[in-house]
């Protein structure tokens, strides 16, 4: 047996013995395996991507100009790349063995060998590339950028198609059995449905009276839509076919990241304010929160990673205190 088999063996054995610290009702809804600093990282982390091949986990350091590599099981830092301005979105590209890197500084997505960490190629964009996406069945990549505006490029990175938006795209999400995309325009509050064999849109869904809509997940099975807004901070369910707001509920605030576990279930929130929001689906339409882990003020990012049971928080440095990855296993 590896020895990265045998680590995540003995962690999901003693699984069943944990606890964790919550204010709701099922506190043990997330446990804190361990937490793996990131001396010298300075400023906001943005998002990050899991390299399901070697186990590494990627750490966009917008405020660092750099993007901090962890070996998962071993739990350290294995490497740096700099020179960056202000990277954003990342995405791992496992048939390539690349990380696609969107810099909002200078509106590049910058493409490297995530063994070497030596730059391949530069797509330039017109300005802020931030989200990016990967579509699984044509492995065409999607890029957030600009005052409105998400670019479509082939695995070569020649630009396919563009789409143009209202305002700048924010979190986005692809279905895989259709067309379809999301796109959350917080500047516009509303979310755009795309169709992607045509790069247009084709619908358009209002947040009522919600505004901030940053992060966004999807249950492509269920047919249902997570948008979180910051102002107020709101969890919204929205049906997938008409747009219509299913559920409403309350949830951490300045959140910058949000998760679904088909498996369990669950939905995951982490906000700036300082903790985790856990929320279990407990009927059609009937969604309530189980936990609010505490975790640190400002740690609004976050990446569920469902084969390996876990989710990723990004804590910036605090004082004297480093940045770090928090890294939560998740309860039953």
């Amino acid at each position: 047996m590896s020895k990265r088999l045998l680590f995540w063996g003995l962690v999901l054995a003693v699984l069943p013995l944990a606890t964790a610290n919550g204010n709701a009702q099922n506190p043990a809804a997330l446990l804190l395996e361990r937490s793996v600093p990131l001396p010298g990282v300075q400023g906001r982390i943005d998002h990050m991507a899991f390299d399901s091949v070697d186990h590494r986990l990627f750490v966009a350091a917008l405020g660092n100009n750099t993007v901090e590599a962890i070996d998962v099981p071993s739990g350290v830092k294995t490497g740096t790349i700099r020179g960056l301005a202000e990277p954003q979105g990342l995405q791992y590209v496992p048939e390539t063995q690349q990380l696609w890197i969107a810099n909002g500084g200078d509106g590049t997505v910058r493409i490297f060998d995530v063994h070497s960490f030596q730059p391949i190629s530069t797509l330039r964009l017109d300005g802020d590339a931030d989200n990016i996406r990967r579509d699984p069945a044509t492995h065409q990549i999607y890029v957030g950028y600009g005052e409105g505006g998400i670019a479509v490029f082939d695995t070569s990175g020649r630009k396919v198609a563009d789409v143009k938006l209202a305002a700048h795209p924010e979190s986005f999400q692809l279905e895989k059995d259709s067309p379809r995309m999301y796109v959350n325009l917080p500047e516009a509050h509303k979310v755009d449905v795309i169709d992607r064999r045509d790069a247009k849109v084709i619908s358009s869904w209002q947040t009522a009276d919600a505004q901030a809509n940053f992060p966004m997940a999807l249950d492509e099975g269920s047919g249902r839509l997570f948008v979180v807004c910051r102002k107020p901070a709101l969890l919204l369910v929205m049906d997938t076919q008409s747009g219509a707001i299913v559920a409403r509920l309350p949830t951490v605030g300045d959140s910058d990241d949000v998760a679904y576990d088909p498996q369990r279930k669950r939905i995951y929130v982490s906000g700036g304010e300082g903790a985790i929001a856990v929320y279990q689906l407990q009927g059609r339409d009937r969604y309530a929160e189980i936990a609010r882990i505490p975790t640190v003020p400002g740690a609004r990012t976050s990446l569920l990673v469902p084969e390996l049971n876990r989710i990723f928080v990004a804590v910036r440095q605090q004082g004297t205190v480093p940045a770090a990855i928090r890294i939560y296993t998740l309860g039953k």
